[in-house]
């Protein structure tokens, strides 16, 4: 698979697979598969994919660090 390095948040996918969110968030791919996981985080099931709407990603970073 072709290495894609994003620079800006308008560069990356509409859905972000746990490989991309790994690499985003600086975590192992397991690591987010268990966020992905976690009753709060926004991810959905597409078919047998999961994965994390970009905007609901950053409104979850939002939430998460005004605490």
């Amino acid at each position: 698979m072709k290495e894609v390095a994003y620079t800006n948040y308008e560069e990356l996918p509409l859905f972000l697979n746990a490989e991309t969110l790994a690499k985003l968030l600086g975590i192992s791919i397991s690591s987010s598969y268990e966020l992905m996981h976690e009753k709060d985080f926004p991810a959905i099931r597409i078919g047998s994919r999961l994965v994390v709407p970009k905007d609901k990603l950053q409104h979850w970073i939002d939430v998460k660090t005004k605490k």
